[in-house]
């Protein structure tokens, strides 16, 4: 079992790719699909691998592929405050 977190330590983002296609009975009819994995931007390898053995195995011809990506783990935000108080 591969540690999800240690693969965004190592700069895995949750990738979610919006994939819409050709129905194989109807091709005037598209159908849409979700695909989330952790992935590694901007080459996306698990994305195109999968999009591969899609082209490959799977009779539905890609119309479109959206891609969004996003760090789950970001460096801490560091700010200065203008302010100091005091207790007593």
């Amino acid at each position: 079992m591969r540690d999800d977190l240690a693969l965004q330590l190592q700069g895995y983002r949750l990738t979610t790719a919006h994939i819409l296609y050709h129905l194989p009975d109807h091709p005037a009819f598209l159908q849409s699909f979700t695909w989330q994995n952790l992935d590694m931007a901007p080459a996306f390898p698990r994305l195109r691998h999968f999009l591969d053995f899609w082209q490959r195995e799977i009779e539905g011809a890609l119309h479109s592929v959206t891609v969004g990506s996003t760090q789950l783990i970001k460096p801490a935000e560091l700010r200065v405050a203008g302010l100091e108080l005091r207790l007593h």
